[in-house]
């Protein structure tokens, strides 16, 4: 008999797998996203001090008229993390899916992110 493994499992253990290659400093951060059925959040972070240098949400303020599940306010995070990372002095950085497929959401916060100025 085969054992089903839950979808949200199967996304972590291909996080953990590509997390053994990739990581971010303070010159080239991470771009971490997370995405839920409601909202989706982008993370950049320092992995050697352990830190966030900055992080966008479709939760926040200036973007609190959108809804957080469709691919247009995807790519409005995107173009307010680039924003974000261009105040700290950020425009080169690792891109961290997650685990998720990069098609839909996740593929629209990367376009944004590129849109905004960063290059990855």
């Amino acid at each position: 008999m085969i054992k089903k493994i839950g979808s949200n499992i199967a996304r972590k253990r291909r996080h953990i797998r590509v997390r053994k290659k990739i990581s971010g400093t303070a010159a080239c951060p991470r771009l971490n996203v997370y995405r839920s059925l409601k909202n989706i959040y982008a993370q950049l972070i320092d992995d050697d001090k352990g830190v966030t240098l900055a992080q966008a949400s479709t939760l926040d303020a200036s973007l609190s008229g959108s809804y957080g599940g469709n691919k247009d306010a995807a790519k409005a995070v995107g173009k307010l993390i680039a924003e974000k990372a261009a105040a700290a002095g950020i425009k080169q950085v690792v891109f961290d899916r997650g685990g998720y497929l990069y098609h839909g959401r996740v593929q629209e916060l990367a376009e944004g992110a590129r849109e905004g100025g960063l290059d990855f």
